[in-house]
């Protein structure tokens, strides 16, 4: 076989072990020398599972040699983001404190993968409390950007983003309450898909209480993957009804077909930020591939992003101080602790009254976008409207408003919980940048179908990675 397995996508190496080709052990050994050669110099997976991992493909080939029923993932190597419980292994949100706080049951979306045949191979960084746009922490240390090392690999999921590009296997689990699937997506050249609310189940045993309400209404769950296919894949197996999320809606994952040709609203609107013009250009690019695939793409005016991008600032910054600032102060280190308070100096942030009547407002921010999308489908818009950005960006206040100001198609749609994926376009300053698809609640399938046309065009980002290493 000319081309390591390590390179081979989910979709691939699940038909390839089903059909005997190659082995599940095969793949997670593949997978693991890749990870020991590639590990050390990045810090991405900070529990490396690999022995248990070829322990388990023992196990999948015994099965697949028995003829019994095999999942739509069996003998797969996966990761899992190290905020999230995996039974008997330690959910630590990167903080000292909780470096040996050990899940007592699997979350919905591990369980998920388990069932569909998934093996897991290892946990990935997380930045203190996931509440950063880089990856680092007093505990596990500091992820680098596999295209370069003095760049951030973004965050919070930028453990998840840097295997993902430096061929850790196929799937990484992460997770998004800002931005936190598409920053490290955009960062490493890789694709995800940020469900909407409801689409995939989300629960930590280990949590000692609820989150609030907004918290609930914001953060999703999903997968970081180097092909777009395996983030169909992923996101399709993680959406599996779990009764112990109750916001969790069983519904199919690929929905009803809808008229063609379908419309995409194209906005390059700043509000105000210097966007790039290789940003520009990226999405100057994607909107012609869909185009020539047969979308209609009209440039327009969307619903406001900005005012939703505010209110995440006004509101829902609100109940993360009152919910997080303890604790940060209590266990985190004194960079997060000025990162917290450049969030709160950027922010105005809402009195109780205000919280009550900025959450009934959302409403119809939803609902504007609801109308919207009833007439365009999907809509292209940036992400990051500039290039990626150093390890030590968010230190300053300066840089942290940056990014935030060059972020408000990310947070944003986290407030009114769309769907939106991120699929890498091209080099902007010599670092992966990428486009944002967002979608109508419950058609992530519909923005799957739109990245995989301008994957098709533009390839797989990663390959051109790889070529650099001979």
């Amino acid at each position: 076989m000319s081309e390591p397995l390590w390179r081979f996508s989910a979709v691939d190496l699940a038909a390839g072990i089903k059909n005997k080709t190659f082995s599940s052990v095969e793949v997670i050994e593949s997978v693991a020398a890749r990870i020991e050669a590639k590990n050390e110099g990045l810090n991405a997976i900070v529990y490396n599972y690999s022995e248990q991992a070829i322990e388990a493909a023992k196990a999948a080939d015994k099965a697949v040699s028995d003829g019994q029923s095999l999942g739509t993932l069996h003998g797969v190597p996966v990761t899992i983001k190290v905020n999230i419980d995996v039974k008997d292994t330690p959910t630590t949100h990167g903080i000292p404190a909780f470096k040996d706080a050990i899940a007592r049951d699997h979350s919905p979306l591990v369980r998920n993968l388990l069932d569909a045949g998934a093996i897991i191979i290892g946990k990935t960084n997380t930045p203190e409390f996931s509440m950063r746009g880089t990856t680092d922490n007093p505990l596990h240390g500091l992820t680098k950007n596999p295209w370069d090392s003095d760049t951030s690999p973004g965050g919070s999921s930028g453990g998840a983003g840097s295997s993902a590009a430096a061929g850790f296997g196929p799937i990484h689990h992460g997770n998004d309450i800002a931005g936190s699937l598409r920053f490290p997506a955009t960062a490493c050249g890789v694709a995800t898909v940020k469900p909407g609310l409801g689409r995939v189940p989300a629960f930590n045993p280990s949590a000692d209480a609820e989150r609030g309400i907004l918290s609930q209404l914001m953060s999703v769950q999903g997968a970081i993957c180097r092909q777009v296919k395996d983030v169909r894949l992923a996101t399709e197996v993680m959406s599996r009804h779990d009764p112990r999320d109750p916001w969790h809606v069983p519904m199919p994952f690929t929905g009803q077909a809808i008229d063609t040709p379908i419309k995409v609203a194209l906005t390059k609107k700043s509000h105000g930020y210097p966007i790039h013009a290789g940003i520009e250009a990226n999405l100057d690019e994607a909107a012609g591939i869909l185009s020539q695939a047969g979308y209609v793409v009209e440039e327009v005016e969307t619903p406001s992003i900005l005012e939703a991008a505010n209110a995440w600032f006004s509101v829902a910054i609100r109940e993360i101080k009152n919910a997080l600032d303890p604790a940060a102060r209590q266990y985190g280190s004194k960079t997060i602790q000025n990162i917290f308070d450049f969030y709160y100096k950027m922010a105005d942030m809402v009195d109780a009254e205000g919280y009550i009547d900025g959450i009934a407002d959302r409403s119809r921010m939803v609902r504007d976008w609801n109308i919207f999308l009833a007439e365009y489908p999907l809509a292209l818009t940036p992400f990051l409207m500039r290039p990626g950005y150093p390890n030590d960006y968010d230190e300053t206040y300066e840089g942290a408003k940056d990014l935030f100001d060059s972020a408000i198609y990310s947070f944003g749609l986290n407030y009114i919980g769309f769907p939106a994926g991120n699929i890498p376009m091209a080099l902007v300053n010599n670092l992966p940048s990428g486009v944002q698809i967002v979608g109508r609640k419950f058609r992530e399938d519909l923005i799957l179908d739109a990245m995989q046309v301008i994957e098709d065009k533009v390839g797989v980002m990663c390959e051109k990675l790889w070529a650099r290493e001979g």
